[in-house]
C-alpha cells in the first residue's frame, strides 16, 4: 500500500510528528479555545493559523534541504550526503519558533 513512497525512519517520524500535532492541538482546541494575537507575522494569527504556516515552512525548509544535499558534498567537502535528521531537527525548530513567536 506504500510502496510508491520512500519510507525511511526520518520520513516516518516526521509524518508521525505532523499526525501527532494536530491530534495535541485539536485536544488544546477543544479544552481552551484560542483568540487571536499578533507576533512576528505580518496578521493576526490563531494558534491553528501558526501550526498551518510552521507546517509549511517545515516542508518547504525539508525539500530546500533534499534539493541541495547533493551539492553539499561539494561545497563542504564532504564524503556522503548529510543525513535528513539535520533537515527534521532545522525544520521542527521553525515550526516552534512560528508557533511561540508568529
Amino acid at each position: 500500500m506504500f510502496d510508491w513512497m520512500a519510507w525511511t525512519l526520518p520520513v516516518a517520524v516526521f509524518f508521525i510528528s505532523i499526525v501527532l500535532m494536530l491530534i495535541g492541538m485539536t485536544v488544546w482546541e477543544i479544552k481552551q479555545p484560542t483568540t487571536e494575537r499578533r507576533g512576528f507575522l505580518p496578521i493576526a494569527t490563531t494558534r491553528g493559523d501558526r501550526l498551518f504556516i510552521g507546517l509549511l515552512s517545515a516542508a518547504w525548509l525539508n525539500l530546500a534541504f533534499v534539493a541541495v544535499s547533493e551539492k553539499m558534498i561539494d561545497w563542504f567537502s564532504l564524503e556522503s550526503e548529510p543525513s535528513i535528521w539535520f533537515s527534521f531537527v532545522a525544520s521542527m525548530a521553525l515550526l516552534a519558533l512560528v508557533m511561540r513567536k508568529g
